[in-house]
């Protein structure tokens, strides 16, 4: 038990330090951020400090993340489902689904990016399926510019060039499937009998 221990904790400054890098933020602004000195930032994530509760505390706010994830806390037979979220080009991803291989699900919240920033659209083998809960996406497929609303649905081949990025002005956030190559969503409803009364 005292091993494990000592190996969460050992392992509490290179996940500080993955998070802030995720996030892309300098040890300057965490300080200024969290109050915490440079110094103490620093031998944090390098192992040299010993991670405490009012340390932690405050890094977990200014990365908006549960303290047990700072620290990697054992299950407690808790049933819930805790994502960890994975931030790429600054769109967080939280997965829904455990399962390997087949289809993934995931929810995403992209901040505002107006202009597209500096990406280009992109390939890769597979299907996907997107699901606007809230704001705006603009999704860039192929030789096409659409904008998507609140409950409108894209289902598209990866393998055409995309880019789903957030018009603005406030957050959108969606759901999202990708699947393997050739494995699409069915839908299956059955029409109500016109003759059957309710």
């Amino acid at each position: 038990m005292a091993n494990e221990d000592a190996a969460a904790l050992a392992a509490v400054g290179p996940r500080l330090r993955a998070l802030r890098q995720q996030r892309g933020t300098t040890l300057t602004q965490l300080a200024e951020l969290t109050g915490i000195s440079l110094s103490t930032l620093s031998r944090l994530e390098s192992g040299s400090r010993r991670p405490t509760l009012e340390l932690l505390l405050p890094l977990a706010r200014a990365y908006q993340v549960a303290l047990d994830e700072l620290v990697d806390a054992p299950a407690t037979g808790d049933p819930r489902i805790r994502p960890k979220p994975i931030v790429i080009h600054g769109i967080t991803f939280l997965p829904l689904s455990r399962r390997p291989g087949g289809v993934q699900a995931f929810k995403q919240i992209f901040p505002p990016d107006p202009s597209a920033g500096e990406r280009t659209p992109q390939t890769h083998e597979g299907y996907e399926w997107l699901y606007v809960l809230s704001g705006r996406l603009r999704l860039l497929l192929g030789d096409r510019d659409l904008t998507l609303n609140p409950g409108e649905v894209a289902e598209f081949d990866t393998r055409i060039p995309h880019l789903v990025l957030n018009p603005g002005p406030g957050t959108a956030e969606a759901l999202s499937l990708f699947g393997p190559q050739g494995e699409r969503l069915h839908v299956r409803a059955r029409p109500a009998s016109p003759d059957k009364k309710s």
